[in-house]
């Protein structure tokens, strides 16, 4: 439905702020594009959108080359972090622009608007300027403008940042719904990894202009390709104990463990991987053991945060309501399955198991 192929975007100062991505997106998809500020993912947008002219590359949508098209010819419509409303137009007249400026006749127009209007749950605003609206209430109605567009492809460009929390969660729960009734391909750009878990297909991390990795939130977050992405996706952040790797021995400090996974992985420094929600305070047989020097307690109703150290590296992990004595060492657990491990360069280290089912 969507390809980029080998984009680049570079500024007139120099700035090469996409390098030569290229990505193919399926009808009916819905893209989240993840990052941190910098990486790209808005220029990506925007040079989808046509709002930005590409530097190399070429941009295909339904089959046809559209990087050479003016932006009002590519049958896309976008929805923007400041939602852009027309503050002179009632909400009416917002929606109706864009139909009028394509010559759409009138009884079309409010065909249109009256079901769009109903599906969003905006026809008591209808005739209310963007000032008497609340932020929800103007998100939805800059949803309403693209939807009744009817367009091939939607961008939306951190349309809830500006939103509060509780807001912020129903508006994605809105946005995911209303995507899988009207099966529109959608590509949505956010720094917000939470955003970017609960909405998406498959997801696009993205770091410094490149592709880190594409894959479904499960993928991404439990196979992560990186320890840029192990690290980026994930709240509270993946811990990392650097250690040796010596056919299968791993080895940090006075403490050792066989993993026959790796035993074809000769002397090498690695970077172990823990999510804290898996560093467990149960004894699990054959795991990592580790013990945590514990700083800080943080209560969060149904679980806490213990930050502390361990091997001399920040440390944290999520445990259940417990006292734990903060002057004693907590002794953790992870099971061999909930290891990571990256190489010196930071790439995922493949195991022996893995390679092998590739290879067949």
């Amino acid at each position: 439905m969507l390809e980029l192929n080998q984009l680049v975007k570079t500024y007139e100062n120099g700035h090469k702020a996409v390098k030569g991505v290229s990505l193919d997106i399926k009808r009916g998809e819905f893209i989240v594009l993840v990052g941190p500020s910098g990486c790209g993912k808005s220029s990506i947008l925007r040079s989808i959108a046509g709002l930005e002219e590409i530097t190399g590359g070429e941009i295909h949508l339904g089959g046809k080359r559209v990087d050479t098209v003016k932006p009002a010819l590519r049958d896309i419509a976008m929805v923007f972090q400041n939602y852009a409303l027309y503050p002179h137009m009632i909400v009416y007249d917002n929606l109706a622009y864009g139909l009028k400026n394509r010559g759409v006749d009138k009884a079309t127009i409010a065909t249109k608007i009256t079901k769009v209007a109903k599906t969003l749950k905006i026809e008591e605003y209808l005739d209310r300027k963007p000032a008497k609206l609340s932020g929800g209430q103007r998100q939805r109605v800059a949803m309403g403008r693209a939807i009744v567009r009817d367009p091939q492809l939607f961008l939306f460009d951190e349309p809830l940042s500006n939103l509060d929390a509780a807001l912020r969660a129903h508006m994605r729960l809105e946005i995911k719904k209303l995507q899988r009734e009207l099966g529109v391909t959608s590509v949505y750009v956010t720094h917000d990894q939470v955003e970017a878990m609960t909405l998406a297909d498959r997801i696009v991390v993205l770091n410094q202009g490149k592709i880190e990795q594409v894959g479904t939130p499960s993928q991404v977050y439990h196979q992560p390709a990186s320890q840029f992405v192990a690290s980026f996706m994930g709240s509270p952040a993946m811990n990392f104990i650097p250690a040796t790797l010596d056919e299968g021995y791993l080895e940090f400090g006075d403490k050792q463990l066989y993993l026959a996974q790796y035993r074809n992985v000769v002397s090498q420094d690695v970077m172990v991987g823990v999510r804290p929600e898996h560093a467990s305070t149960s004894h699990i047989d054959n795991a990592l053991a580790l013990e945590m020097a514990i700083n800080v307690i943080e209560p969060l109703g149904p679980n806490q945060l213990v930050h502390g150290s361990v091997a001399k590296q920040p440390f944290i992990a999520v445990t259940a309501e417990v006292s734990f004595d903060i002057s004693q060492p907590l002794s953790l657990y992870v099971s061999q399955d909930n290891l990571h491990l990256f190489d010196s360069n930071g790439q995922r280290l493949c195991p022996v198991v893995n390679a092998q089912q590739a290879i067949a």
